[in-house]
């Protein structure tokens, strides 16, 4: 079914404000500012998630959390992230946006490396007042593994789909989904997927989650269950936040078959 409602959830990449190479953490502090004079233009009600980039995936790897608990790895995960959100937080208040800090650490749970649950009353009630909350990628406590990384990836759609939102927006630092010649896929369906699917690489840096193709796989899942369209565009490419939050179709469309 399509949503009803007037929820826009947008992701912004780790890899569209830190540099993903670096061995920690490294913000693209320009980038983060720029992104944020795009997203005060918007007069929506807006939930935003973003990436660890740098900050989370770097230690998450060196500790092996996307395999387990491991106590110092985890500490040390979910500070670096915290920093990353409670940075873009602040950017985002610097433009007049009332964003308000959501560590997923605290109200999530997994299994197995999945998330299976996350409690979302909060957040609807934040949108009631007009507050932006700020979710981001983080560590989680998993009843088999002990922990795991909880990607914006997975949470983005499940935080969708529990908002019944309108739309959902995902600014990466490519083009939209890209095929083997580098060229922008203008859409993507469950029947096209199998095809694409092969041109579809992983992450250019440091990545636990699953890079591009975890990305489509887990927004084309949402479009096939709820109807809620995806759009996974360039956010490093000035305007092109605007333009999604605006309502144009920006980069590679992920909705289900007609």
């Amino acid at each position: 079914m399509n949503s009803n409602s007037d929820i826009t959830v947008l992701k912004v990449g780790g890899s569209a404000v830190t540099d993903k190479n670096a061995a920690a953490g490294s913000a693209k502090a320009d980038e983060m500012e720029r992104i944020a004079r795009e997203i005060a233009g918007f007069s929506g009600k807006l939930v935003i998630v973003h990436g660890a980039g740098s900050y989370g995936h770097v230690y998450a790897k060196q500790y092996g959390l996307d395999k387990g608990f491991h106590e110092e790895g985890f500490l040390k995960t979910h500070d670096s992230v915290r920093e990353l959100n409670e940075m873009i937080v602040k950017t985002l208040r610097a433009e007049g946006i009332p964003a308000v800090p959501l560590n997923p650490l605290s109200f999530s749970i997994c299994g197995d490396g999945r998330l299976t649950f996350l409690y979302t009353d909060q957040i609807a009630e934040m949108l009631k007042h007009d507050l932006v909350p700020v979710l981001h990628g983080d560590v989680c406590m998993d009843t088999t593994r002990g922990a795991c990384i909880l990607s914006g990836d997975q949470s983005l759609p499940y935080v969708a789909a529990a908002l019944n939102a309108k739309r959902v927006g995902l600014g990466s630092a490519t083009d939209g989904v890209l095929d083997s010649n580098g060229k922008t896929i203008p859409k993507i369906t469950p029947k096209s997927f199998d095809s694409v699917k092969q041109h579809i690489g992983g992450s250019a840096g440091t990545d636990v989650t699953g890079g591009m193709l975890g990305k489509v796989s887990e927004i084309l899942d949402l479009a096939e269950k709820t109807g809620i369209e995806s759009c996974i565009f360039n956010a490093n490419t000035p305007g092109n936040v605007a333009a999604y939050l605006k309502g144009d179709t920006v980069g590679t469309l992920i909705c289900k078959d007609e």
